[in-house]
């Protein structure tokens, strides 16, 4: 009796397919993730310096706060991360009650998070996501002349 001898042609071509497939859509997946990741970084980065300008354009206080967290909003959608999370803190170094007097320092934090792209809410409980922050300084005389105290400086 005659054995078979099993043919090998074209089999290297499938386990190449395969290595291919297992090894390119986890790279892919990996760069996908970093240039969001990326995307992110920027647009936290450009939310905390422009939340840092409107906070020292305000008038007053409550004004800066609100102005702030509205440009962070803008920011975030303008850079194409719309749907990205970000928490807004002000501080402020002043010698007074108020953080827009002429020697104030006022420090801007915006906290966010990107969500990774394409991962599956089986391994674990939602979406997994890349934590952000970035923090921009500001002192208030950059953007706002304050007005000398007293009147002292005013046209003769």
């Amino acid at each position: 009796m005659r054995r078979r001898l099993r043919d090998d042609r074209g089999s290297a071509l499938v386990e190449f397919s395969w290595l291919a497939i297992i090894l390119l859509v986890p790279l892919v997946w990996i760069v996908i993730s970093v240039f969001e990741v990326q995307q992110g970084a920027f647009a936290t980065s450009a939310a905390a310096r422009a939340a840092g300008r409107a906070y020292a354009l305000a008038p007053d206080d409550a004004t800066g706060e609100a102005r702030a967290e509205a440009v962070v909003r803008q920011v975030l959608a303008d850079q194409g991360t719309p749907g990205q999370r970000a928490t807004v803190t002000v501080s402020c170094q002043t010698p007074g009650d108020s953080c827009h007097v002429g020697t104030s320092v006022i420090t801007v934090r915006v906290d966010s998070a990107v969500d990774l792209p394409l991962f599956p809410d089986i391994l674990g409980k939602g979406a997994a996501s890349f934590s952000l922050d970035a923090t921009h300084t500001v002192p208030i005389g950059q953007y706002v002349v304050s007005a000398p105290p007293d009147g002292e400086g005013r046209g003769r």
